[in-house]
């Protein structure tokens, strides 16, 4: 199993922060993990990810602040 990418998208400007966090999970192998990090608890994201992808992938905190790191896993 590969290692999970890691994505901290603290830099990146708030309307591009979804579209680049799709995208690095659709490049992403079945089984393979993503860590996301943020400056806030990124819980909108994750009902879009329930809505878009039933089933497709595993959520998990890692950390809960002051600094948001989050284990999202394609299945």
């Amino acid at each position: 199993m590969s290692d999970p990418v890691v994505l901290d998208v603290r830099p990146i400007p708030p309307y591009q922060k979804h579209p680049t966090i799709f995208q690095t999970f659709a490049s992403l192998a079945s089984g393979q993990a993503m860590i996301l990090v943020n400056d806030h608890d990124p819980k909108p994201l994750y009902y879009q990810f329930a809505a878009e992808m039933p089933g497709k992938f595993e959520w998990n905190y890692l950390e809960q602040g002051p600094e948001w790191k989050v284990e999202i896993k394609k299945v």
